[in-house]
């Protein structure tokens, strides 16, 4: 079997840079190699069609490698952003829901100081329930915060607080 493969050796020929640049800018206009585009490269760099073929195959698959590479790298970078993003998100969450809380107890100081609230205040505080986790708005999806801060701080006339 050595004989086979010196003798292999013989015949195979290195291939020179305007060979490689030649089959370099073939795999760019299709990676797949047809039998009559093996045969014409094969005569125009003078070597087998075997050799070409062999080389075509190991360029398809470091193109493979070299791809999935990238794709992870991209991944990778989304996967940071996001992992980022989270981050903040998660920081607003906390910030939000102390903003929420104050509120809630703002709302809660209002109502004993001022028997009569304005109706704002007054549909605030019958939407609000406290149970053993803490205050939550329920069912009070139309309620605007902006009207809520509007009122109590007298935007609109009535100087109320």
């Amino acid at each position: 079997m050595d004989a086979f493969h010196s003798q292999h050796q013989k015949h195979k020929k290195r291939l020179t840079q305007d060979q490689v640049r030649l089959l370099e800018t073939s795999f760019d206009h299709g990676k797949k190699l047809e039998p009559e585009r093996k045969l014409h490269l094969a005569r125009e760099l003078g070597v087998p069609p075997r050799q070409v073929a062999i080389w075509y195959q190991n360029k398809r698959a470091r193109w493979k490698t070299q791809n999935l590479e990238l794709d992870y790298n991209v991944i990778r970078v989304r996967l940071e952003h996001a992992l980022i993003e989270k981050r903040r998100l998660e920081r607003d969450v906390i910030r939000l829901q102390g903003e929420l809380e104050k509120a809630h107890e703002m709302l809660h100081a209002l109502n004993y100081a001022n028997p009569n609230p304005p109706p704002i205040v007054s549909t605030v505080l019958s939407s609000i329930s406290c149970d053993e986790g803490g205050s939550t708005l329920e069912n009070n999806e139309e309620f605007q915060f902006e009207n809520l801060y509007a009122s109590l701080m007298g935007v609109d006339g009535s100087n109320w607080v």
